[in-house]
């Protein structure tokens, strides 16, 4: 028999779990709010570490609301649709503070400011597996899983991406969809109008010419299409290989294998905020991308470095710079090997890393860079506690700092909710560097 726990939750962490406490156990369980009383079912056990499964709601939050897609709780994807909007910024907030202070021993008494759009309907982006099995259908892997989730409905797609979901589906479970395909990603330009995909196939089933024919006559947005066959290592292009985004009065091309924020209605506010009120000699741009934060700088500063280790976005940052009329000093290197070398001191370095963060020993030789002002845009509150434990002087191992400092004081924080109804935090940190 199933062993089962009355559990009390007493917050959310990172992750999307709550965490709650029941006969001497510390209990993680997903789908709840703090506060609330439930009765679980034990999933797994590490000493007196607890996972559970919610089975019943005994004393339900305030803020508790139904979530509107019927896949909530099955499929993964999402971890907050049972929590109002507004309540998920607060407890968002609240993460964000816990997560820098107890990981980092980052205290930051100043106000979080919040940034937040449309709970629905944001993404430009999104990946879809393909089952392989009959009936064939698309859908999302299983959380901790192999398994594919077939699903009708996803709310939080763009309606662009939507449609074209939907248009993928029809062919899948009709036994239209060409046989052999892994996965599915579409991306939608800044209007939501135009799509590109990327489709990848173990080994192509056909003449890549009548796939691409194929498609483009199912899926008559598609603008751009990048088939990859994985056995043979190749790639076949149908159309000019990019989209087009608009933003802050600049044009940004990108390109089937490069990055670009996914949340459509904050890319402008974003680009905003890192932007506002910068200006002088030298700018340094690290993990720089196709180019988001690099041109607006070379409007305010007499010379921009910017890094990226991702070529085709380092190619899309050339054209973008090109059509934007400005001039980049460009490396297409690794953030970490960059500052490993001798460099001119910037008067601002901004960077947006992936999930990893910067790391320690690069946040270290940014230390000694010493930029007078940095501006970190952190999509990971685990790894930015680490990274600002170094830039701020606070790492509580000695090991762990090797810069001679000085070191950097945080001047201001915001909260872009760039992926609602999930526990994705993006964090805007301003750091001016002590005397």
């Amino acid at each position: 028999m199933a062993e089962e726990l009355r559990v009390s939750i007493a917050k959310l962490v990172y992750g999307g779990d709550g965490l709650g406490h029941a006969e001497g156990n510390t209990v993680f369980v997903p789908r709840v709010l703090p506060a609330e009383q439930l009765r679980t079912e034990v999933r797994a056990r590490k000493k007196k570490t607890v996972w559970a499964k919610p089975l019943e709601i005994l004393s339900a939050s305030p803020h508790r609301i139904p979530a509107p897609c019927p896949h909530f709780g099955v499929c993964g994807g999402c971890h907050y649709q049972h929590i109002d909007f507004a309540e998920q910024t607060r407890q968002k907030i609240g993460i964000l503070r816990e997560t820098l202070s107890r990981l980092g021993g980052v205290s930051w008494p100043g106000e979080i400011t919040p940034h937040t759009a449309q709970p629905y309907g944001y993404r430009n982006r999104a990946q879809w597996a393909v089952r392989s099995g009959m009936p064939r259908a698309l859908g999302y892997f299983l959380p901790e899983s192999s398994v594919i989730m077939p699903v009708d409905t996803c709310p939080v797609l763009s309606p662009r991406l939507a449609e074209t979901f939907g248009l993928l589906q029809e062919l899948a479970r009709g036994g239209k969809l060409p046989n052999g395909i892994l996965e599915i990603e579409a991306f939608s330009d800044s209007e939501d109008d135009k799509i590109a995909l990327n489709v990848a196939f173990d080994a192509y089933p056909k003449p890549a010419a009548e796939l691409s024919d194929f498609f483009r006559a199912e899926l008559p947005r598609i603008e751009s299409l990048l088939l990859l066959d994985q056995k043979k290592d190749r790639f076949e292009l149908s159309g000019p290989g990019f989209l087009l985004h608009q933003a802050g009065g600049f044009s940004f091309r990108v390109s089937h294998l490069s990055f670009f924020q996914v949340n459509r209605f904050l890319i402008e506010e974003l680009l905003a905020a890192v932007t506002k009120g910068v200006k002088g000699a030298l700018a340094l741009d690290l993990y720089a991308g196709v180019g988001f934060f690099t041109l607006p700088l070379a409007r305010a500063f007499t010379k921009v470095i910017s890094v990226d280790a991702n070529l085709a976005a380092t190619r899309d940052l050339y054209a973008n710079a090109e059509a934007a009329g400005v001039e980049i000093t460009t490396f297409n290197e690794h953030t970490e090997d960059y500052l490993k070398k001798p460099q001119e001191r910037p008067d601002l370095v901004v960077l947006d890393p992936p999930r990893a963060g910067l790391g320690a020993e690069a946040a270290v030789k940014l230390v000694d860079l010493g930029a007078p002002e940095i501006v970190y845009l952190s999509c990971d509150p685990s790894t930015l506690a680490r990274d600002l434990a170094v830039l701020t002087g606070s790492a509580r191992k000695p090991a762990e700092i090797a810069a001679t400092g000085p070191f950097y004081e945080i001047t201001a924080m915001d909260m872009f909710d760039l992926f609602p109804q999930t526990f994705h935090i993006e964090t805007l940190v301003r750091l001016r560097k002590l005397p």
